[in-house]
C-alpha cells in the first residue's frame, strides 16, 4: 500500500523520537517549594505528602545543597509559623528575625548563587488564615490596607537576600504596588513573579495541612478566581504585565493547563505554572496503591506544562524528578 504521509516514520526509535521531541523539562526548569519550621535537626513528615516534611533551618539548607547539586537552581520557601506569632494584622511578617527571612539569610550564606523565591501574602503570619487583612465586623478581606502590609513583608524579604518576591495574596493592584516599594528601597533587580491566575481551588489541601494555613472563617473565593472562569485571567495577566510583574503564574497546574496556554498565547513575559500539593498527592497515593506508575506519570505530568507553554514549574517533584533525568 502506497502512503505519503505516514506519521509513524517519526516515531520508530528512541533516536528519532528524540530529534524530533517537541517539549523537554530539564532540572534547569524547576523551582522546589520547601516547609521551614522552628528548631534545629528537625524534619516533621507531612502525611498527605509523601517525602516531604517541615524542615528546620539546618535540614533546609541540607536540602537546597542537595537540590542544587541535582541541578535545581531555585527553592520557593513557605514557613510554618507558631500559632503564638500570628495575628490579625500579621505583623510577624516584616519582623526581621521572623523565621523566613533567618532561613533566606541561611540558605544564602550556604549556598549564595542557589536562587530564593520568597512567598508575598499573609496567610501564614494571620490569626485570621486569610491572604489579606480582615475587617473584624464584616469579614471582609481589605484590598487597599493589605497592600501596604505585603510592601513591609517585600522590603523584609528583599533585605534578607531573596532573588524574587512572588506575590500570591491575589489582592488587586499589589504588582505596581510592590514594584514602587522594591524600586523606590533601590532594589530594582528583585524580580517579581506573579500568581496571576490562582484559583480558588480544592487542591490547595495538603499544602495547608502542612502549614495550618486554612482561614479560621470563610473562604478565598472574594480574591482567589473562579475555577470556572478562562478570560478573566487574560485580564489579571494584562494588568500585571502593565504593573510591572516580570513572571506570570498559573496555580493550579494540570486542571488548568488551558489557561497556561492562553497565557502563552497572550503574553511575552514568561510563563510559570504551580504544581501543587493535591496534584502531587494524587500521583503518590495511587503509586502507592500500585494502580499507577508514579514515575512516568510524574514525568508526563511535567512534560505536559513545558508543553502547554510553561517556562517554569514549580513542583514537589522537583527532586525526584531531578534525580531521575540526571540519569
Amino acid at each position: 500500500m502506497s502512503q505519503l504521509q505516514r506519521p509513524r516514520r517519526n516515531r520508530k526509535n528512541d533516536v528519532i523520537r528524540s530529534l524530533v521531541r517537541e517539549s523537554a523539562v530539564t532540572p534547569q526548569d524547576l523551582i522546589a517549594p520547601l516547609f521551614v519550621r522552628e528548631g534545629m535537626n528537625e524534619r516533621t513528615n507531612i502525611v498527605s505528602m509523601p517525602g516531604h516534611a517541615r524542615l528546620s533551618i539546618d535540614q533546609l539548607v541540607l536540602e537546597a545543597k542537595e537540590l542544587f547539586s541535582l541541578g535545581v537552581k531555585c527553592v520557593a520557601l513557605f514557613p510554618a509559623i507558631e500559632d503564638g506569632k500570628k495575628t490579625s494584622d500579621a505583623r510577624e511578617t516584616w519582623n526581621h528575625d521572623n523565621l523566613n527571612l533567618r532561613a533566606i539569610k541561611e540558605i544564602k550564606n550556604a549556598l549564595p548563587d542557589m536562587h530564593i523565591l520568597g512567598d508575598i501574602a499573609l496567610d501564614p503570619y494571620s490569626s485570621d488564615g486569610h491572604d489579606g487583612l480582615v475587617d473584624p465586623k464584616t469579614g471582609e478581606i481589605i484590598n487597599d490596607a493589605t497592600l501596604e502590609a505585603l510592601a513591609r513583608q517585600a522590603l523584609a524579604s528583599a533585605n534578607a537576600g531573596v532573588d524574587i518576591l512572588g506575590p500570591s495574596d491575589m489582592m488587586d493592584g499589589r504588582i505596581g504596588y510592590l514594584r514602587r516599594a522594591l524600586d523606590g528601597e533601590g532594589f530594582h533587580n528583585i524580580s517579581l513573579m506573579s500568581y496571576t491566575a490562582k484559583y480558588a481551588s480544592a487542591f490547595y489541601g495538603p499544602f495547608r495541612e502542612a502549614l495550618d494555613s486554612a482561614p479560621k472563617k470563610g473562604d478565598k473565593k472574594t480574591y482567589q478566581m473562579d475555577p470556572a472562569n478562562g478570560r478573566e485571567a487574560l485580564r489579571e495577566a494584562t494588568l500585571d504585565e502593565a504593573e510591572g510583574a516580570d513572571i506570570l503564574m498559573v496555580k493550579p497546574g494540570l486542571p488548568y493547563l488551558d489557561i497556561v496556554y492562553r497565557l502563552r498565547q497572550h503574553s511575552t513575559l514568561p510563563i510559570a505554572v504551580y504544581n501543587v500539593s493535591g496534584e502531587y498527592a494524587m500521583v503518590k497515593a495511587a503509586a502507592e496503591k500500585g494502580w499507577i506508575d508514579g514515575e512516568r506519570v510524574m514525568m508526563e505530568s511535567l512534560v505536559s506544562f513545558k508543553r502547554a507553554g510553561a517556562d517554569i514549574i514549580l513542583t514537589y517533584f522537583a527532586k525526584e524528578a531531578a534525580r531521575l533525568l540526571q540519569k
